[in-house]
């Protein structure tokens, strides 16, 4: 079961932040996990499109230009960063990359940005995991880019469990760790998908996951849950 750190080691350090990430890889994570928007056509790392919860800023930021977004604190002086500067950062290490799509406006930016980190970082885009609750999005980027591993979504139960993620011919399907169960994960993996559950950072969940059979789990604090993982019987 994959540790995947969940905004970078979000627990311990401002979360979606180059801080945050290089602590996610200094503590041994399997993966990363960012959240995009798009402002001035430059795909951005934060959670919220308000400001307030995470930097020192107030509003949306659709209030706001690239250049005044790139000035606020998003946390022991750490400023947003932007999607490039985090493929630079993850380009040399083995870490693989979830980018979540929050805004609707992320696709276009994103087709040639990956292109560019193609050619000038070697970035092998097998190591990226496209997801978002918009499944619009998803379906959008299998037309334009079919190779793409992309990440289904969902913070509920469907009655068909999920079958959503393999319409949408998904390499994943995202779950909330409230609402899993034995039976969804069977289900997803009886369709050929990945099982991935957020936000798991409990000893009891860790363990219940694990006897599930999921194949990763996004935590704050990557380390933390690493080692409650190796010390299950």
């Amino acid at each position: 079961m994959q540790i995947i750190a969940h905004r970078g080691a979000s627990g311990d350090y401002p979360e979606n932040t180059l801080l945050a990430i290089e602590q996610a890889i200094a503590q041994g994570a399997d993966a990363v996990e960012i959240d995009v928007f798009s402002v001035d056509g430059e795909l951005i790392v934060i959670h919220d499109h308000h400001l307030a919860r995470t930097t020192n800023g107030s509003g949306s930021l659709y209030q706001h230009n690239l250049a005044q977004l790139q000035q606020l604190d998003a946390g022991l002086g750490q400023r947003i960063p932007t999607l490039w500067q985090v493929l630079q950062l993850l380009a040399p290490t083995t870490l693989w990359l979830n980018i979540e799509l929050k805004g609707d406006n992320t696709v276009a930016p994103l087709l040639p940005l990956l292109e560019r980190a193609k050619r000038e970082l070697q970035f092998d885009l097998s190591r990226l995991l496209i997801s978002s609750f918009n499944h619009h999005l998803l379906a959008a980027l299998k037309l334009q880019l079919p190779a793409l591993k992309l990440g289904a979504l969902t913070a509920s139960m469907p009655v068909d469990y999920a079958a959503f993620a393999q319409q949408l011919q998904a390499y994943s399907v995202n779950c909330d760790v409230s609402f899993i169960n034995q039976a969804f994960v069977d289900d997803a993996k009886a369709r050929g998908l990945k099982v991935y559950v957020y936000t798991v950072d409990q000893a009891d969940d860790i363990a219940r996951m694990a006897q599930y059979g999921v194949d990763g789990i996004f935590s704050n604090y990557p380390a933390r849950s690493q080692q409650r993982l190796n010390s299950q019987p």
